[in-house]
């Protein structure tokens, strides 16, 4: 059997990806759809071909033509979309790393360059298989080549095979009249011009009758319709031209060896470092094989240490290190724990020294704790992957109130690996040891799923004994040696201040937080489900009545059958589903008929329900207390996230909403002193505007939405209605975030020309902030990214988009990035300062919650006054402003009472 080599025409076939899939981004904000979808289609081919040799061709410069009838018309295709043009170069580095040899001269399309080796290749006696979504390839089928020609849609990939056959059967002319086809009917998508007039039809009817264009046209008179005979008469030389657009070249000056494209191990290590890097996770199971290998010098040094005399040694090793007063030694920590358990802990200080010591025999978790907090005290420097759930083991806390018994200068002597990489990019959505190994020390790192799946790690220590000794001497080995990278590059970027004196001691006050908790009454919360009970039954028998008929409420697809058929209400849109009922389309249709304001409050208790009287309840210890989770690597603009509960998300516009505030008590003997910033992003806004209009409305120490309604709406200040401030306050909030027209109009109910009109005499009052929002917006063009006054960068990949929503977004992105991640910046400056000063003063009062612009304290009676002096005066000066932070606390018996 004759031996196949497979070409594939690279430009062609990531183009049609780009179109067919939908628009996907790795967290680093590339453009990956037409890179994945491109090696879906190559991977497939050679799964079915099974070839020996692969090559791709690129187009390099497309010839341009020129015609003396036609100087208008140039044979260049219209440019790429920025998206799509970027992917290109990727595409290329990632086939290198591939091992896959592509081809690509100035002055050749991709096509010329693939029909020169097809018809070289066929000469030697290779069966070809020629790869293009271009159907000028289909001049070039015969016996011995096959085109083949895929499809992507969402639905997948359809490839169309043709051999001599085939084009005969479909287009009615034989390959070599696909020339002549494309003379006189021209290809849009291939910006051939073809003769004005004649389609496919007449076309092939012509062809079939003369065989070809110049044939055709010695007949000219033979020729029929007559508006097909004129056409071809008057353009004659359009259709030479479109031929010779139309023609692939097979004599390209090419620097070609079959043995430089033989087909060899695609999956290598460089590949896969790419598909990790570009987020192609179902790619990756394709390199299981070849995983075990990839970083074996490394994994030879790893060591399981399950002798106590051993470990000492180790770790005599490592206070030596850190004492000998040189510099400042670092070692890499990771406590392993499972259900409270402690297996044991990884350890790198060295390129030789990386070592499991596991919890066995004589080596107990209470060891391995003082040895590490020895090294550390010795001023040694402890490198961690996520560093807040390891600080249990590595930060000496008084196990009784969980609170820490340490001054602030222990914040030098830890470095979280995985703050630092978010801090670099804030828009990806893991920062675990692989991902650092990947983005930052170019390494191929396995993930636990790669190595012991779903097992957990108790089950892997005993069942998979090698695997899970790479998994955890790599959760070490990681930050150990990302140390210096992460470091280096913060600088480069101006951010090490911002990590130093901010985000890594807040890492230390989060981690107290939650050590501490809030105390839930669960009794107060069932009786607030009870409630919650009553009103959702209510409510359906009100429902059922206004319709007369029972149905399921939380079925879309009953409720739209409700509203749009039975009901006849407006703005019903039925898709393959059913009707949309979604909150927006609702909203809509409040004032058509009183169910649906039913249906709106239905929603909102049975959320409220599910979510909190009910959801809440699993998450209270036995304590008493709830100690979730506050997450620093989440969100883009450096807002601290909380989840396991997510507490932020408690609807607090709604009174019943507000109301399981109640259930949040202090402990006996305390009460909750609640400190909130008053408009901190318009304060932000002002300040960094520099606007003296607006920030001297901020002096006058008034409404400053009546001010901004007074000064927008030529109005006296005791003359401005309840209506202007309302419309005032909304421009004040939406010109922080970015808003349109459009979306202030439906905010406020008015027509978008009205809300513009609002928007332009803010703009116009207010002028330095236009400028100010101006320049957000350039710089973010300009430089790829937006920063706070801190230092902070949001990258805005958007706004290099072709795509006008994109980049629309990307420009809401610059002009709110710099003041949301301003005002984050702010609040944890003041949530660190808080902290400690009550640690300082040697108060027993405490921070246990944050909630957006919120700070929550739970304090003793008798403490309550100074606590409250101190949460005031941290969070007014946690920033030098031009105008002052207005902090507002409350004092209650519950979270309710103290807001």
């Amino acid at each position: 059997m004759a031996e196949k080599i497979v070409l594939i025409d690279g430009n062609s076939i990531v183009n049609r990806a780009f179109y067919g899939l939908p628009d996907l981004t790795a967290s680093d904000g590339t453009h990956t759809n037409g890179i994945l979808g491109f090696l879906n289609i190559m991977l497939r081919i050679l799964d079915e071909e099974k070839p020996g040799y692969l090559a791709v061709a690129f187009d390099v410069k497309h010839p341009t033509f020129r015609h003396e009838r036609y100087p208008e018309y140039k044979g260049t295709r219209k440019p790429m979309p920025e998206e799509l043009r970027e992917q290109v170069p990727l595409l290329k580095q990632v086939l290198e790393a591939m091992g896959v040899k592509f081809f690509e001269r100035p002055g050749y399309e991709a096509d010329d360059i693939l029909g020169t080796i097809a018809k070289r290749a066929e000469q030697e006696g290779y069966e070809v298989s020629l790869v293009s979504g271009d159907r000028d390839l289909l001049q070039m089928a015969d016996d011995r080549i096959k085109v083949r020609i895929p499809s992507t849609k969402r639905g997948g990939t359809q490839i169309d095979d043709y051999h001599a056959k085939e084009v005969e059967e479909k287009y009615g002319v034989t390959p070599k009249q696909i020339i002549d086809l494309k003379g006189l009917m021209g290809d849009s998508s291939d910006n051939i011009p073809g003769v004005p007039g004649i389609g496919e039809k007449t076309a092939v009817k012509i062809l079939s009758t003369f065989g070809s264009v110049e044939n055709a046209y010695r007949h000219i008179d033979e020729i029929t319709p007559a508006r097909a005979r004129e056409n071809l008469k008057e353009h004659y030389d359009l259709a030479l031209l479109s031929k010779e657009l139309a023609t692939i070249k097979t004599d390209c000056e090419l620097d070609f060896q079959f043995g430089d494209v033989k087909l060899e191990n695609l999956f290598t290590k460089e590949a896969y470092l790419w598909f990790k890097k570009l987020e192609f996770k179902s790619l990756l199971s394709r390199f299981s094989e070849s995983m075990e290998t990839h970083s074996e010098a490394i994994e030879e040094t790893f060591h399981c240490v399950e002798e106590l005399s051993e470990a000492d040694r180790i770790f005599g090793k490592l206070t030596e290190a850190a004492g000998n007063g040189q510099e400042q030694c670092r070692a890499g920590f990771c406590f392993i724990r499972e259900n409270g358990k402690c297996l044991g802990v990884s350890l790198t200080f060295g390129e030789r020294d990386i070592y499991l010591i596991c919890c066995r025999n004589l080596i107990t978790e209470g060891y391995l704790m003082d040895q590490a907090a020895e090294f550390r005290k010795r001023g040694g420097l402890i490198a961690a992957a996520g560093l807040k759930e390891q600080l249990f083991d590595l930060y000496e806390v008084d196990q009784e109130t969980g609170w820490s018994r340490e001054n602030t200068g222990i914040y030098a002597s830890f470095f979280d690996a995985s703050v630092a990489a978010y801090l670099l990019n804030p828009l990806k959505d893991s920062y675990l040891a692989e991902d650092i190994a990947r983005d930052y020390l170019n390494m191929t790192v396995p993930s636990r799923t790669d190595l012991f799946g779903k097992l957990s790690c108790g089950t892997a220590m005993q069942e998979k004994e090698k695997e899970f000794l790479i998994w955890s001497c790599y959760q070490s080995y990681v930050p150990w040696l990302a140390y210096p990278v992460l470091m280096k590059k913060l600088k480069e970027e101006g951010m090490d201040r911002l990590f130093l004196e901010i985000e890594m001691p807040l890492v230390f006050t989060l981690y107290e937080m939650e050590r501490r908790g809030i105390r839930a009454n669960s009794e107060a919360l069932a009786e607030y489900g009870s409630e919650l009970a009553t009103g959702i039954e209510k409510l359906e028998k009100e429902i059922y009545e206004n319709v007369g008929e029972e149905f399921n409420i939380n079925s879309p697809r009953q409720l739209g059958v409700i509203l749009f058929e039975k009901k006849k209400l407006p703005f019903g849109k039925k898709t393959k589903t059913g009707y949309s009922t979604s909150a927006d389309v609702l909203e809509k249709l409040r004032c058509e008929d009183p169910i649906v304001d039913m249906v709106l409050q239905y929603r909102q208790l049975t959320k409220l329900k599910s979510t909190y009287a009910d959801g809440l309840a699993a998450y209270i210890c036995a304590d008493g207390r709830i100690h979730g989770k506050l997450n620093q690597t989440v969100t883009a603009t450096g807002r601290i996230s909380s989840t396991e509960p997510n507490l932020q998300n408690i609807p607090i516009r709604m009174e019943l909403g507000r109301q399981i505030r109640r259930v949040f008590t202090p402990a006996d003997g305390c009460v909750f002193l609640d400190a909130d910033y008053s408009q901190i992003e318009l304060r932000v806004l002002a300040h960094m505007s520099g606007d003296e209009r607006l920030i001297e409305a901020y002096r006058q120490a008034e409404d400053i939405h009546r001010i901004t309604a007074s000064q927008v709406f030529h109005t006296p200040l005791n003359e401005v209605t309840p209506a202007q401030r309302s419309s005032a306050k909304a421009v004040n909030f939406g010109i922080i975030y970015g808003i349109s027209s459009f979306g202030l109009g439906q905010n406020l109910n008015i027509t978008r020309k009205e809300a513009e009109g609002y928007i332009t005499k803010y703009l116009d009052t207010y002028p330095q902030v236009k400028e100010f929002l101006n320049r957000l917006v350039e710089h973010g063009k300009k430089e790829g990214y937006a920063v706070t006054m801190f230092g902070r960068r949001r990258p805005i990949p958007e706004l290099s988009s072709s795509n006008f929503m994109q980049r629309s977004f990307g420009e809401r992105v610059a002009m709110n990035s710099p003041i949301q991640g301003s005002a984050a910046d702010i609040i944890k400056i003041a949530m660190i300062r808080v902290n400690e000063r009550l640690k300082a003063e040697g108060l027993k009062s405490r921070l246990i919650l944050q909630i957006h612009d919120e700070l929550l304290v739970e304090a003793p009676v008798h403490e309550k006054e100074r606590a409250a002096e101190i949460l005031e005066e941290e969070m007014r000066n946690a920033a030098d402003l031009k105008i002052s932070l207005e902090v507002e606390v409350g004092e209650g018996t519950n979270w309710y009472n103290a807001h």
